[in-house]
């Protein structure tokens, strides 16, 4: 569990549209510099009178470039939503390991599509085989990173606060008639 001040916050653009995670260090950061406002807080403070936030908002333009999604442990979990890619149970991040679909010893290189969650046991179990060798059904096959890798981080890491959803169009917005 992250401490509070490094607890992931929602980043949104002059518009309401998402485009980053920053944590709650940075938020505040930028709160002082009233470049950002608090659009969605949780129910703690850091002292009297600033909220914890959860979601900010930008109050002005920022172009913020588009870029290709890290390759880090952290992502991949959160891209597999901590599940293991073989028994397809949930997991925290201490009980996975990172999984080579195609092993490494046979050319499988460390990439965003050969790379998956996979739990201790399921690992142990396939050790240096692919998943049909080992006998194992992947849930899923990996697409190459590309440009809107970074959105479904992001809404990966946001399926679970209820802060986030309405952001990240997880709720009906169909629009009211009148």
């Amino acid at each position: 569990m992250p401490s509070l001040i490094s607890s992931p916050v929602l980043v949104l653009n002059v518009a309401y549209e998402p485009s980053q995670i920053t944590t709650v260090k940075n938020a505040v950061k930028l709160l002082v510099k009233n470049a950002v406002e608090i659009t969605e807080h949780k129910n703690k403070y850091l002292r009297p009178g600033i909220p914890v936030p959860s979601v900010i908002r930008l109050l002005r333009h920022v172009y913020i470039p588009h870029r290709l999604q890290v390759l880090t442990r952290k992502n991949i979990y959160l891209r597999d939503k901590y599940t293991c890619a073989y028994c397809v149970k949930r997991f925290s991040s201490s009980d996975l390991t990172l999984d080579h679909i195609q092993p490494q010893s046979r050319g499988g290189r460390g990439t965003w599509s050969n790379l998956t969650a996979c739990c201790k046991p399921c690992n142990l179990f396939k050790a240096n085989r692919t998943p049909e060798e080992a006998g194992m059904v992947l849930s899923k096959r990996y697409k190459p990173v590309n440009m809107h890798t970074s959105r479904h981080v992001i809404r990966a890491m946001g399926e679970d606060d209820p802060l986030w959803r309405k952001y990240l169009y997880f709720e009906n917005t169909s629009m009211q008639q009148d």
